[in-house]
């Protein structure tokens, strides 16, 4: 089922065309689709160490290239300065017959994504996790500042959002209560120290496991200057309680800042619930999960 109203659907065989099309020393690997519960982009797998990342909503607007250029620089950037494996740019695709926008290559990363149920310990895995975004909250912006917009700008840009959001999913979860976390969120005193470099979309399907331990934070489309407070987000869609406080206690966050992710988690899963509900129900079901740890908080 579509996720989107202006997605663009691309088959295998369109990617192996524009494959050896744009990158003949890769033409005749194998290309296989990649089942996915994102909500981005399509992925395909090239051989054994490639995977292709096709936005399911392209575009010829020099947006979107800026997006995903900034992205791949991203990457270079932090990669030798986080504990974990992150994704490493290989190249650059090009629109071209059967797709109408820029796709972009990386090297595989082997991995599943965390399902916490399979997890033995989860206070490590807090840790770890803690570690990468501690390490990455370190990166030298340079004195670049975050454009106040989007994830990691102030939480009360997004209130009549919120408030419509929570309004289309009165019959899937308890929007009275949510809009009471929500308001006390936005009550917390805002940053009042310089912005970091931040993830912001760290979600279970982003951060690869092997053997049980985090190996890799991957989707790195969302990597931006803003408020730390953003990356707070696995305390409550996948931590427990005490793995939770773990993660707090390795970060070291004041009460407001505490408070600021609460807010950021509830944004993200109560606009993800009504939208994906019948269409994605995995990020569905990660949305309810985390708007019940947040009642239950």
């Amino acid at each position: 089922m579509r996720m989107h109203a202006d997605q663009v659907d691309v088959g295998a065989e369109v990617v192996a065309a524009l494959v050896a099309a744009q990158f003949p020393q890769w033409r005749g690997r194998p290309v296989s689709p990649l089942r996915s519960h994102g909500t981005v982009n399509a992925l395909f797998r090239l051989g054994d160490e490639i995977v292709l990342r096709f936005p399911l909503q392209p575009s010829l607007d020099a947006d979107l290239r800026a997006e995903l250029l900034a992205e791949q620089d991203n990457a270079r950037r932090i990669a030798p300065r986080v504990p974990l494996a992150v994704p490493e740019p290989l190249g650059f695709g090009e629109p071209g017959d059967g797709y109408p926008g820029p796709w972009t290559v990386y090297r595989w990363i082997p991995g599943e994504t965390v399902d916490a149920r399979r997890i033995g310990d989860l206070d490590g895995f807090a840790r770890d996790l803690a570690g990468f975004v501690n390490a990455l909250h370190a990166v030298d912006t340079e004195g670049r500042t975050g454009h106040g917009r989007g994830r990691g700008g102030p939480l009360h840009v997004h209130d009549d959002y919120v408030r419509r959001c929570l309004a289309e999913s009165h019959h899937l979860t308890d929007t009275t209560r949510l809009a009471r976390i929500w308001t006390r969120c936005l009550d917390a005193p805002p940053r009042d120290a310089a912005d970091a470099w931040i993830h912001a979309d760290l979600m279970p399907g982003n951060l690869l496991v092997r053997h049980g331990r985090l190996a890799a934070v991957i989707d790195l489309e969302t990597v931006r200057i803003g408020d730390p407070a953003v990356d707070l987000m696995p305390a409550w869609n996948l931590l427990t309680p005490g793995p939770r406080a773990t993660y707090r206690r390795a970060l070291g966050v004041d009460d407001a800042t505490w408070e600021r992710g609460r807010g950021w988690a509830l944004l993200q899963a109560i606009a993800a619930l009504p939208y994906y509900v019948d269409t994605n129900p995995v990020m569905a079901d990660t949305a309810r999960h985390t708007l019940d740890a947040l009642l239950r908080d």
